[in-house]
């Protein structure tokens, strides 16, 4: 598939079916993830793929809240992919952090999770980025050893619900909104 029509055509997917996805599929797309690029090439992600049903049970009501309309994704996909990131390093040289952001992981574990949810796309796989959950009761959970934090997580499957035509999008701005020409506030698109 075209990767722009990918990205235009991808959205959130909360509806899945049982159905196992293909070993093959799976590394995949942790290979597009993998292929991302970091800080320095610094690699700080690590990639946790969720297949028990007890985990992910247990992820889906200790770790989201009862709101959050990813609960039953992450039940109902056959697989959840969690991002971890190692800290105090993606960002840094010589021990010290390069710039003013700080630590660079979450943009890392960022880019890796946007190639997992494009690459699953690709294949006719849905995902929804998760990061509203208790970061320390999923750590706990997934035995993330201490120096990485959990960043990001999303169910991965087949759709059971129709992802529908381009019109039926969440709207996004027009560019003329949100692009500039040489500083911040300075039209780019003209009407």
């Amino acid at each position: 598939m075209d990767l722009l029509k990918v990205i235009h055509e991808r959205r959130s997917i909360r509806k899945y079916r049982q159905d196992a996805v293909p070993e093959e599929i799976i590394i995949e797309i942790l290979e597009a993830a993998r292929r991302s690029p970091s800080w320095a090439n610094t690699q700080v992600w690590r990639f946790i793929v969720v297949k028990d049903r007890e985990i992910k049970n247990r992820i889906s009501s200790e770790v989201l809240s009862g709101g959050n309309p990813a609960r039953q994704a992450i039940i109902d996909a056959p697989v959840l992919i969690c991002v971890a990131a190692k800290r105090g390093l993606s960002g840094f040289h010589k021990d010290q952090p390069a710039t003013d952001k700080g630590d660079w992981f979450m943009f890392d574990a960022g880019i890796a999770m946007e190639h997992i949810v494009l690459a699953a796309w690709n294949f006719g796989l849905g995902t929804v980025h998760v990061g509203s959950f208790n970061a320390k009761k999923a750590e706990e959970i997934l035995k993330i050893p201490d120096g990485f934090s959990i960043t990001e997580m999303t169910p991965l499957g087949y759709f059971d619900e129709t992802p529908g035509e381009a019109p039926r999008f969440t709207p996004r701005k027009p560019l003329k909104e949100i692009a500039y020409l040489n500083t911040f506030g300075t039209e780019y698109i003209k009407e």
